[in-house]
């Protein structure tokens, strides 16, 4: 039994929704910003590795950059080593929106704990972050354990 209810999923995706409607007042859909994401991560690629990386068809990705490149949110610079492909950039701009994602995530938790006092928000911190330590361990490792208990799970259910 999940003694969470998926509450943290489901605060989460709360965060989530309020960073879709602030990003849309900036014009930026959530595929457009998961495309300036991946390139401010790595800067350089090519739009065939983003295709790949975000598991979109090669045209749809053309027109989403080339809309990026228009809001100002991406440069292309031409590839010495090969004229069809371009390397693609994050502008400072896109540098701002990440900052503006995060302060949106940053007010709404601030806001969501103000209704605890100071010790219950020192300990709700102290317990989240075990919780967190835990997870990235776990996804280090493959998610090895929690994929053992799903094999284990389905054994059991037939």
């Amino acid at each position: 039994m999940d003694k969470t209810k998926r509450q943290i999923t489901k605060i989460a995706r709360e965060a989530g929704k309020l960073t879709v409607r602030m990003m849309r007042e900036e014009g930026i859909g959530t595929g457009e910003f998961d495309l300036i994401h991946l390139v401010r991560h790595s800067p350089g690629i090519s739009q065939k590795e983003v295709s790949a990386e975000l598991n979109m068809d090669k045209g749809a990705t053309a027109r989403r950059v080339a809309s990026l490149e228009e809001k100002g949110y991406l440069v292309r610079t031409e590839n010495p080593s090969d004229g069809r492909s371009r390397f693609l950039y994050a502008t400072e701009k896109a540098e701002k929106l990440k900052h503006s994602k995060t302060s949106v995530e940053t007010a709404f938790y601030e806001w969501l704990i103000e209704g605890l006092n100071e010790n219950e928000q020192d300990e709700f911190a102290r317990l989240l972050d075990i919780l967190y330590t835990r997870s990235k361990e776990e996804s280090r490792k493959g998610f090895s354990q929690v994929i053992k208990l799903l094999k284990q799970e389905d054994e059991i259910c037939g």
